[in-house]
């Protein structure tokens, strides 16, 4: 079973309740969590301690950008061998400018590093809106993620708080571009009953980087379906029909 079945499955059950979107809305706050794991989000070869902070707190509130929000708090717990690069890592959550409100630290033989994000907002967008007509547009260059890693290294994700909040008023869904263009995509598309046709020619891509690195994910950019593309980059559209015209992979934990 991979991760998006058991989500499917859980959610048939009745296990779980509104989990469709990037973050999830309870009385008035919008909230999200992502865990970063040594060794399958990352690497201390590729990545140092203040990077990995930023980098937690920042794919976090790319969640809260895909939802429209202005973030209010974070809350960090922090698993370790050792705490020696607790002091660098806290550094770099604060980089991102959003006061860490509480959490927990314990011990552990990997890092394991888990960020909640709590935000409000007027409006989300969410998945599931996106309607025949609605144009595609993507808030930032594509496939430097990819591009990074065949480098040896780790892209800083993009903070893109302020282009989410502008979006959120006039688009019908949105996310974030985590798991990779394809993958993120076919997300709305099923979410909302709709095909989503992708036009690759209009992509930006990030310099260096090449459409396989569209695969890679973790760009942190935001897709959003919307009769209005503001200033944003155009990227393709919806229309009647279902799934996506491209076939492009992206990341899978359990694939």
């Amino acid at each position: 079973m991979r991760e998006f079945e058991l989500l499917d499955e859980l959610e048939r059950r009745g296990l779980i309740v509104g989990v469709e979107h990037d973050a999830a809305q309870i009385e008035g706050l919008v909230v999200t969590q992502d865990t970063l794991v040594e060794g399958v989000h990352f690497r201390f070869d590729l990545i140092g301690w203040r990077e990995l902070g930023f980098r937690a707190a920042a794919v976090n509130l790319s969640d809260l950008a895909a939802s429209g929000a202005e973030p209010i708090a974070l809350i960090v717990s922090l698993a370790a061998p050792d705490l020696d690069g607790a002091i660098e890592l806290y550094e770099g959550i604060a980089e991102a400018g959003v006061p860490v409100r509480g959490g927990d630290t314990t011990r552990a033989d990997a890092v394991v590093l888990s960020v909640t994000a709590l935000g409000r907002s007027d409006r989300v967008p969410g998945r599931a809106g996106a309607k025949p007509g609605d144009l595609l547009v993507v808030t930032g260059p594509l496939g430097g993620a990819g591009a990074a890693f065949r480098a040896g290294r780790l892209a800083r994700p993009p903070l893109r708080l302020a282009e989410g909040r502008r979006l959120a008023a006039v688009a019908h869904a949105m996310l974030d571009i985590s798991d990779g263009l394809g993958p993120d995509a076919g997300h709305i598309a099923e979410r909302s009953g709709c095909r989503l046709v992708v036009d690759l020619d209009r992509v930006p891509l990030t310099e260096g980087a090449t459409l396989a690195d569209l695969e890679f994910g973790e760009d942190y950019e935001l897709l959003a379906a919307t009769p209005d593309p503001l200033d944003f980059t155009v990227i393709g559209r919806c229309e009647e029909g279902s799934g996506v015209n491209v076939a492009l992979g992206g990341w899978e934990h359990f694939g």
